[in-house]
This record gives structure tokens, sequence and C-alpha cells, in this order.
């Protein structure tokens, strides 16, 4: 039987984890088992503002009756994380996606090296005890501003698996702050494979450090929260798409989404995150060259040309050709 598409489950617990960061655990209203998830998954979750926004889930994959999330309040929030604050309370009943993974554990792995940045402890941490539960070998780094800001940390201390998180935090004393390009040059195995979330610099440090030690694409495993901005000066010109269906031209403006401009000529393209980060808008490309502004695809992908995501993405060729 195939599991349904959305899920409206009631707020069992809202928590505080830290200095601005809520979690929320989310049962069904009748006492159901919940769809199953595999480490790295995450819900799409229907905020009462009319947004979508998707969270990590944190907990143990083997629990079938909850998921659990957890929320930081971004200052530079877009209107997600304030309405998950502010306007999510306990005994609610909140609509989200059935579970859904683009950052899965890899199989095989005979070593898994697992960084965290922030709140990136949210997917991270429901893949350590995946691997604790399977008997694989594995560690933690986890980088906070300060133990206030650390989620987790009595549930990370009473865990099976504490002896392998190191914590590291920004104010504290220069011998525990986390030495990335030591670590991930230390670590470079052809067996062992690198898993990082959080923050972009902090991603882009972890992730440009491993590239310079030698570890294989194959092998690193990341999951960005939102895409990185544009370039300075990066090209905004007006572009046509084109719908292989039908042959219809769409003009495109400077400062205009390809699916904003769909959506005006009467086409509807599925978004969530409408920021390049979740996947769902993505279209596959039959001719032209996108302008990548995504943080989903790895540059392999990116460098094919032949799938975008038109949420945030853009032309480098005057018309593109879509499979729409």
């Amino acid at each position: 039987m195939n599991a349904p598409s959305s899920l409206r489950l009631r707020v069992a617990r809202k928590t505080v984890e830290a200095e601005g960061i809520c979690g929320f655990e989310l049962v069904d209203p009748a006492g159901a088992a919940l769809p199953a998830f595999s480490a790295g998954s995450h819900l799409d979750v229907q905020l009462p503002n009319g947004l979508t926004r998707q969270y990590s889930l944190c907990n143990d994959p083997g629990d079938s009756h909850r998921y659990q999330i957890a929320v930081l309040r971004d200052a530079a929030s877009r209107g997600g994380s304030a309405a998950m604050h502010d306007q999510v309370h306990e005994g609610q009943v909140i609509e989200v996606s059935a579970p859904r993974n683009h950052f899965p554990l890899a199989h095989g792995a005979r070593r898994s090296l697992l960084l965290a940045g922030g709140i990136g402890i949210t997917p991270l941490l429901c893949m350590a005890e995946r691997l604790h539960r399977i008997g694989a070998d594995f560690e933690v780094h986890y980088c906070t501003r300060s133990p206030a800001r650390t989620a987790f940390r009595e549930r990370i201390a009473a865990s099976a698996f504490a002896a392998r998180v190191a914590f590291h935090y920004d104010d504290g004393a220069p011998g525990q702050k986390l030495d990335i390009a030591a670590l991930v040059a230390a670590a470079a195995d052809p067996g062992t494979h690198l898993y990082v979330c959080g923050p972009g610099g902090f991603m882009d440090a972890v992730l440009g450090a491993a590239r310079a030690a030698g570890w294989p694409s194959e092998s690193l495993h990341y999951e960005f929260f939102a895409a990185a901005p544009a370039a300075p000066g990066a090209a905004d010109e007006s572009f046509e798409v084109q719908l292989a269906s039908s042959g219809k031209l769409v003009r495109v403006a400077p400062g205009q989404s390809i699916v904003q401009a769909l959506a005006e000529a009467g086409v509807v393209v599925p978004t969530s995150c409408e920021q390049g980060v979740c996947g769902t808008c993505l279209t596959r490309v039959i001719e032209g060259q996108p302008d990548h502004r995504d943080s989903y695809f790895t540059p392999e992908e990116q460098a094919a040309g032949d799938q975008m995501l038109p949420c945030c993405s853009r032309a480098l060729s005057s018309r593109l050709v879509l499979d729409l």
C-alpha cells in the first residue's frame, strides 16, 4: 500500500531545545503509526501563514509513532521560522508531507564522518541514531556559537553514542575549536563518507577543505538550508522559455523567476522552498544553457545542464526549451 502524500498531524509537544531553537513532536491524532522514514529525510510543513518549508527529521528512524523536527528562529527569515515559533502550538493540527529523502546515508560506507553547524545537527542526529543502531563506525563534530545555542546537548549526552560526538564552540577555548582542514585531511580514505549540514559558510569551508584534500565527489554528501546568493554582477537579463509539449514561448523578465513567468502564462510548476534547495520543481532541460543558482545539484549535475530548478535558476542562453 502506498504511503499518503500528505498527513494531518497533531503537535504533541513543543519544546525549547536551545536559545532560538524550538523542537516539535508530531503524532497522528488517532495514535496510528506514521509512514516510515530513513535517516536524512525531511518533511514539507504547511505553515499557518500559507508558506511551505522543509524541516529535517531528527529522531530515530526506528520510531513509528512520531516525527521530531527542530526549527531555528532565523533573523533573516522570509516568514517560515517565525511562523513555526509564533503560530504553531501544542495541540494544533498541521499538514505535512510524507517524509522525503534527498540526503540519504550511503550504503556500504566503512566509516562515516558527520559535521554539523548549528541547526544542521537535525538530519545528522537522525543519521547518528541509525548508524549506532546498525553498529556502524562513525564520529560526529557539532559546531555552535555557544553551549546555550546548542540543541540536543542533553539528548546527545544521554545517548549510547555520546562518546562519538565532539562539541566545538565559537566562544570556547582555542583548543576545542574544530580545525576543519586537519580533520578532513586526516579522515580522507576511500571507505569513508562525509556528511555536512549547516550554514552556507560552514558548509563551503568543509566541502572546500575536503575537495582540497582529495575527497572524491561521490564520498561528499550535503544538504543546504538555503541557496547561496547570486554572485555580484551575475547576469539577470530577459530570456525566453519554450514549453516542449506545446511550443509556447514565455518571456522571463529581469528580476522574475521562471516559475513566476510561467504562472502568469497559466502554467503552474509545483514548488516548495522557492530557493533552489528542495528539488520539488526539478525540470528537464531539452535545449539551452541554464544559469544554475541552486544549492541542490552537485557541481557535476550542474555542468551536465540537462536539468534545472526554475524557482531560482535562470538562463545563460537566449532561450531554454523545458520538458513542460
